[in-house]
């Protein structure tokens, strides 16, 4: 099985952005998590650097650190392990991994 994460070095790790998270108001999680989730506006709505969207349940998946191709993410209200790639347009979107 090959990684696209290991390989890679620590200066790009380093160029991550990060971001502060605040609540949201996302009750479909335990409290702690909350910040972490939030409701998709529908197509007009803009995600940023850290957000990707969730193909299965339509919720965004926010991070404290700007998402890269590669990257996986958990959805915890629908329980699926994604990973994030390039959509068309340029805009990240995440697929559903099984395995």
């Amino acid at each position: 099985m090959s990684d696209p994460l290991i390989g890679e070095g620590v200066e790009s790790e380093q160029a991550r952005q990060r971001f502060v998270l605040d609540e949201t108001g996302f009750d479909e999680v335990p409290k702690k998590y909350r910040r972490f989730y939030r409701r998709w506006g529908g197509p007009g709505d803009e995600l940023a650097r850290n957000e990707v969207l969730c193909p299965v349940c339509k919720v965004v998946i926010r991070s404290t650190r700007e998402l890269r191709p590669g990257d996986r993410v958990y959805c915890m209200p629908c329980m699926s392990r994604l990973i994030v790639v390039v959509g068309d347009g340029g805009r990240l979107e995440a697929t559903v991994h099984y395995g």
